[in-house]
């Protein structure tokens, strides 16, 4: 007796936002190869805009899911991988430049655990002060990564070994569910956009969400597909874990100030006590053991703690400024449910 399977779903293509995204649409839009790229410096691109980000993350996406009626032939082309490799190089050393670096590892993740100015994220915002409708849009700028949520932190998985690689495989083990299907993180996070009556569907608001959240997930993608960055990709990681745990308390209780659904709840509420966890596993075993066998790689391990910092205070600071002055964070506003 045959199963029936049902195909991976694919987005469509974004709509461009300069001239390296429409060059990139446009080459997937046909078959390979890659033809009329623009070298970024030719555009004047900058290195946390609009145009560059959304060009990233398309050509990042082609590892992922790709797009409707795009060539798989697409993931590895030549040509648009020397192109991806331009726009990475000004991206990665954009983020270096920004961060102060170093190789103190232990100073990095402690600072992760001191909130220099109480009350002042994103999250105390929406708990305290926030609306329904800046909730609602705070998911549509996490649905671009919860979506796919732990996979950018598989391709880790290989690159390292004895008990990093055993407790980093436990740590992603929780985030696809335990072996449940129903349980998997993005999973759940597709369920809270449903009792939120916004749309599930996979990178389905990607053409509203702006620069700040798609250089989030284009740092993920970059550090993990590179196995040169693999002790960023670890620090970067753990400070996402590190954070989680009092960030999803604060959701958690923003959404029963609206009386939201369990399904939008919940989703919060697993994070909670598993990523507090998950952050003791990330430290001592993941890092820990990491920088015993490589004690090399401290400096990146800290350039990935800061590097994502660095990204999420970006957000932050347009979610607050845009909520602060009555308008809306996304690209475009959504429409009102019902």
């Amino acid at each position: 007796m045959s199963v029936p399977t049902t195909e991976i779903v694919s987005a469509r293509l974004p709509r461009p936002r300069g001239p390296l995204s429409e060059a990139v649409i446009a080459a997937l839009g046909a078959p390979p190869p890659a033809t009329g790229l623009p070298a970024p410096g030719e555009v004047g691109a900058e290195p946390f805009g609009e145009d560059l980000a959304l060009a990233l993350h398309t050509c990042y996406e082609l590892h992922y899911r790709g797009f409707e009626g795009v060539s798989a032939e697409w993931e590895w082309n030549g040509g648009l991988l020397d192109w991806r490799a331009s726009l990475e190089h000004l991206f990665r050393t954009a983020l270096r430049d920004n961060v102060a670096g170093g190789e103190d590892v232990d100073a990095e993740l402690a600072g992760l655990l001191t909130e220099t100015v109480p009350g002042d994220g994103v999250a105390q915002h929406l708990r305290d002060h926030g609306s329904w409708e800046q909730l609602r849009e705070y998911f549509v700028h996490r649905s671009i990564y919860h979506l796919k949520e732990a996979d950018p932190h598989a391709w880790v998985i290989p690159r390292l070994q004895g008990q990093a690689k055993a407790a980093l495989v436990a740590v992603e083990y929780d985030e696809f569910g335990g072996g449940r299907g129903e349980d998997v993180h993005a999973k759940l996070f597709a369920d809270l956009l449903d009792a939120a009556e916004l749309e599930s569907g996979y990178l389905h608001y990607l053409d509203v969400v702006p620069a700040p959240q798609l250089a989030i997930v284009n740092l993920m993608s970059m550090l993990g597909l590179h196995r040169g960055l693999r002790g960023a990709l670890v620090g970067h990681f753990s400070a996402a874990e590190i954070s989680t745990a009092p960030s999803a308390q604060r959701l958690a209780n923003a959404l029963e100030r609206f009386g939201a659904p369990a399904a939008c709840i919940r989703f919060f509420t697993e994070h909670i006590e598993a990523d507090a966890v998950h952050e003791q596993i990330m430290r001592h075993d993941v890092i820990g053991d990491l920088l015993r066998r490589e004690p090399h790689l401290a400096r990146d391990v800290v350039f990935g703690i800061q590097a994502t910092e660095l990204l999420e205070g970006a957000l932050t600071e347009l979610l607050l400024g845009s909520w602060r002055k009555g308008s809306s964070s996304l690209l475009r506003p959504l429409a009102q449910p019902g």
